[in-house]
């Protein structure tokens, strides 16, 4: 049956390419995210939107931002337990939270985040001599921690409140409770097979072995607080009424991000968007596109400005050591400019 399933893999692979899948799946999505939002917002008021951004009060951006800012410290642990699973434990703390808070605060606004968020790790990661192996051994890692918390807050949420799900997929209850006890059976025989021994996966230099059984409840803890964290901001700003519960802003929020997250669209930008505004048809149009908009300046811009003015500040800075290094190391010039000869070298 194996046989048969990977024959089937390269024969798909060949003919097609999952390459070229995966492209036309996002390129659906975003098609479909742009025609449901423009048929949501057509009917938009500008004035009324306005109204309802001004009639946000502070006290609730400030609670907001604490659950954000919470989600990036969050985000910094992910790339802490990739660093100390791979068995680099040299790297510090402060190392780790500058990689995980500005690789996930670029991806999240650039998009292609395992590309871009690779990209700005390898800057910072390299400095400590870490080779471009290990940077994509930290990328998929991390990347394992936010899918088994993904896993396990979707599956629990949808088993706890389906309706919510009904609201994205308009499947039947049924359909999503069976769903989510496959979400839960999934991650429990995953965390079975883990805990049995150690497992390895990748070949020769590209080999990580996965975390044990008690390490990936490490790793579900750190997904399901930074997702916690990320819906209690999105639910401070949606409108007070109706009342929906915290479970159900939440199941539609991660539900919603997986959307945009598949998209590749910078931020998940249209499509994360045009999910929540057709899962929370409850609400006031004005007043959920005003939370959605401050959401995206709390959780997006905000933190790409703070990480845009990090790396730059450290760039100017190695940059700045660098050249005194080697002003220091180079020989001595004469008035015209030119190298002095060494000392041994004059008569």
């Amino acid at each position: 049956m194996l046989e048969r399933l990977r024959g089937t893999a390269h024969f798909f692979d060949r003919k097609i390419g999952w390459s070229r899948l995966g492209f036309a799946l996002s390129l659906t999505i975003i098609i479909v995210a742009v025609v449901v939002l423009y048929h949501i917002l057509r009917d938009i008021d500008p004035e009324d939107l306005v109204d309802a951004l001004e009639a946000t009060d502070w006290r609730t951006l400030i609670i907001a931002g604490i659950f954000v800012a919470g989600g990036y410290i969050t985000l910094t642990f992910y790339d802490l337990f990739a660093l100390r699973t791979i068995g680099r434990k040299e790297i510090p703390y402060r190392i780790a939270a500058l990689g995980g808070f500005t690789s996930y605060a670029v991806g999240h606004n650039v998009g292609a985040s395992v590309f871009s968020g690779g990209a700005v790790r390898y800057r910072i990661y390299s400095e400590c001599g870490l080779s471009v192996i290990d940077v994509t051994k930290i990328c998929f890692v991390a990347g394992l921690t936010f899918w088994l918390g993904n896993v396990t807050v979707l599956g629990l949420g949808v088993l706890y409140a389906p309706q919510a799900a009904h609201a994205i997929d308009q499947l039947p209850l049924w359909c999503n409770r069976i769903f989510a006890l496959m979400l839960i059976a999934i991650l429990g025989a995953y965390v079975a097979w883990v805990w049995v021994k150690p497992r390895v996966i990748g070949r020769d230099g590209w080999q990580v072995t996965l975390p044990g059984g008690p390490f990936t409840l490490v790793q579900i803890a750190i997904g399901i607080l930074d997702l916690g964290c990320c819906a209690a901001a999105m639910y401070m700003l949606v409108p007070d009424e109706p009342n929906l519960g915290f479970v159900t802003v939440a199941v539609i929020f991660v539900a919603a991000t997986l959307l945009g997250f598949a998209s590749h669209a910078p931020g998940g930008l249209g499509v994360f968007d045009a999910a929540m505004m057709v899962a929370l048809w409850q609400f006031d149009k004005e007043d959920l596109l005003a939370g959605l908009l401050l959401f995206r300046l709390l959780y997006y811009i905000i933190p790409f400005v703070i990480s845009l003015v990090i790396l730059g500040i450290r760039e100017f800075v190695l940059g700045s050591a660098a050249r005194r290094i080697a002003q220091s190391t180079s020989p001595p010039l004469n008035m015209a400019g030119e190298c002095l000869p060494e000392k041994s070298d004059v008569s």
